[in-house]
Order: structure tokens, then sequence, then C-alpha cells
């Protein structure tokens, strides 16, 4: 019968302490759980904000004021756009109509011609 009790007292204390060990495991895991969810919500706002910040560098105002402030850029003159028109799936070569448009741009590009890359001494 002692054999029995102390038998029995063993397994007892041995659960026990594994209950107490199985405890602390959960415990120290919800703090580490809680510590990562809040650096997930702190990562979620960086990333609102670079966005944010993203859509303000791509805004089409501030890149056309960049291109005119530091680039020294400016819209073409009139004689120096060309519209080229793009023929259908099924349409064939220029004919016609479409030809004398080509001819006219290329004759109006030799009386304005655009100005070449890298020449012009525009400040870079």
């Amino acid at each position: 019968m002692l054999r029995l009790n102390l038998a029995l007292l063993a397994i007892v204390l041995a659960s026990a302490l594994g209950a107490v060990a199985s405890q602390h495991k959960a415990r120290k895991s919800f703090t580490e759980m809680e510590r990562e969810q809040g650096r997930m919500r702190q990562l979620e706002v960086e990333w609102g904000q670079l966005q944010l910040e993203q859509s303000t560098w791509a805004a089409h105002a501030r890149i056309e004021k960049v291109a005119r402030e530091r680039l020294h850029m400016k819209p073409p003159a009139p004689g120096q756009v060309i519209a080229v028109e793009v023929p259908g799936p099924t349409a064939g070569p220029p004919q016609g109509g479409a030809r004398q448009q080509v001819e006219r741009a290329q004759l109006a590009n030799l009386r304005h011609p655009l100005p070449r890359e890298g020449g012009g001494g525009e400040g870079r």
C-alpha cells in the first residue's frame, strides 16, 4: 500500500509540474503573440504612411513642377508636336489622306526640327 501511495504521489507531482510548465509556456507564447501583434499594427501604420508618401511623390502636379523647376523642361511648341495615327488592325499601308498627313508632318519637322538629346546646353 505504501508503494502504491508513493507511486500515486510521484504521478501527481509529475502531473502538477507538467501543468505548471505547460501554463508557463502558454503565458510566454501569449506574451510573444501580443508583442508580434503590436509590431504588426506598427508595420500596418508604416505601410499606410509609405503608400501616402508614394502617392504624394507620384502626383502629376508634383512631377510637372519638378520637371519645370529642376530639369528646366517646358511643353513643346505647337509646331514641334506631330500627331501620328495608328492604322486599325485591318488597315493596310497608308493611302491617300493618311499618306498626305505623314508627308505634312515630315515637312513640318524639317521646318521646325525637334531638339536633339544631350544637345542645347540645358542644365542637368
